[in-house]
């Protein structure tokens, strides 16, 4: 039986023997290896995420993949005992599967089988809630299952959202064929199309208010969502599972010496993220092609942080930001240090150092004065701080500064002069050179 209607499931993570990718210089392309075994139990996280009961779970080395099935035709049987002793009804693959390779699966085990794009896809179906991030799964769900027109299982009753691959009454299945999927595919395309022209308007308008953005990323369950609570007073979902956050939130987040900014929280990355989700999601994370410093949050404390760290690297290049050349518009934050013991607490800090990076814990508060004095410290690079007066009949003038650069202070002189001293952008200095007077703005001290 299944415990409160759960689905029974198995886990299989095979692991492909493969030559390293190496450039011109003989130097590795890959990003540092996982363990199997940490491979795997990102696997099983992925199927806890949406509740399923995992019955076992195994590591699958496979020395010579097959085109038809992926694993031995041994190794098929044998897997298929194990499904058949768990009482299985569905088995996680942990690896890209070819239609053929997911429907002889199927056949041979008789269980619905989904691999690792199945299952993150139904992981967001899931999670999202805004309609924008409804129109964005469903989108992805659609690309992926054009290629495939499998049915779902219906017999994997279940009570929770997604969008089909498990099955279940009442749910909408793929029956259509690809000329409707394609309509769909289009209508919601175009959808999206005014979703990205509204955030645009968003954003334009933010650009308005002189506030610099700071955007979040890191690793699905890296704690970006708890760093975000703590720095800006925000309740977003922030749960020990992957992907707990999928639709973006923004916040006001106020500096230590006065500056403000708005603070984005954006969905966690993932190794082989469905390229599927990536053109999916890019109006979502055109957040943080547009921030102008991006955190890049880690989990100091996973023995796999050096290939999260590249991974998320590799998803940002693919949304066109160069972490190397681009590594003063970034700052990494080590997260999850109340997680280290006192020996690998010291070893951290030294390293952060090295690596201007800031050791931080969002559960205690550990380092967040220290990042929030470095955001501040990297924002204000860029922003030059000026003063000028303001005649009393210089109320257009006034106004622009006001709606375009960070006022910081104000002093009422004689006459009904106005003093401020004031923050501004590279990119509206000389626009405010040219409505006041170059010879009027003198810089002034921080």
């Amino acid at each position: 039986m299944r415990p409160e209607g759960r689905v029974a499931a198995v886990v299989f993570a095979p692991i492909l023997d493969k030559k390293p990718a190496k450039d011109a210089r003989g130097e590795s392309l890959d990003a540092p290896e996982r363990t199997p075994q940490a491979r795997l139990d990102e696997a099983v996280g992925l199927a806890v995420a949406i509740n399923l009961d995992v019955r076992a779970s195994r590591v699958i080395p496979i020395p010579r993949p097959k085109p038809a099935t992926l694993f031995g035709a041994g190794k098929v049987e044998e897997l298929a005992a194990l499904v058949r002793a768990e009482d299985a009804e569905l088995v996680i693959v942990d690896h890209p599967l070819t239609p053929v390779q997911q429907r002889n699966l199927e056949t041979a085990w008789n269980a619905k089988v989904l691999d690792r794009t199945g299952l993150i896809l139904e992981i967001f179906g899931e999670r999202a809630r805004t309609r924008e991030g409804r129109l964005q799964v469903e989108l992805a769900h659609l690309v992926y299952q054009k290629s495939r027109l499998v049915r779902s299982w219906t017999h994997l009753e279940r009570q929770r959202g997604g969008f089909g691959f498990l099955g279940g009454p009442g749910e909408t299945q793929i029956e259509t064929d690809r000329r409707l999927l394609s309509e769909r595919i289009a209508s919601i395309r175009k959808d999206l199309d005014q979703v990205k022209r509204t955030r645009a308007l968003h954003r334009k308008s933010r650009q308005r208010v002189p506030y610099p953005a700071v955007a979040l990323v890191g690793y699905t369950n890296a704690g970006k969502s708890t760093l975000f609570n703590m720095l800006t007073g925000a309740a977003v979902m922030a749960q020990d599972i992957l992907f707990a956050t999928l639709d973006p939130t923004i916040r006001a987040l106020r500096l230590p010496r006065g500056s403000k900014s708005v603070l984005s929280d954006t969905v966690g990355f993932i190794s082989e993220l469905p390229t599927t989700l990536i053109a999916a999601f890019r109006a979502t994370l055109e957040e943080v092609l547009q921030a102008d410093l991006i955190i890049h949050v880690r989990d100091i404390a996973d023995d796999a942080t050096s290939s999260q760290r590249a991974d998320v690297n590799a998803v940002l290049a693919d949304l066109g930001v160069d972490a190397e050349a681009e590594s003063d518009r970034l700052l990494e934050v080590w997260n999850k240090a109340d997680l280290l013991d006192d020996t690998a607490m010291e070893r951290a800090a030294n390293e952060a150092g090295r690596c201007d990076a800031v050791l931080v814990s969002a559960v205690t508060g550990f380092g967040l004065d220290r990042l929030l004095a470095e955001i501040e410290r990297r924002l204000n690079l860029r922003r030059e701080t000026l003063a000028i007066e303001i005649k009393p009949e210089e109320g257009t003038l006034s106004n622009w500064i006001y709606e375009n650069c960070e006022v910081l202070e104000r002093t009422n002189l004689e006459d009904g002069v106005t003093a401020l001293r004031i923050r501004v952008a590279p990119e509206k200095r000389n626009k405010l050179a040219g409505l006041a007077g170059a010879d009027r703005l003198r810089h002034a001290a921080e």
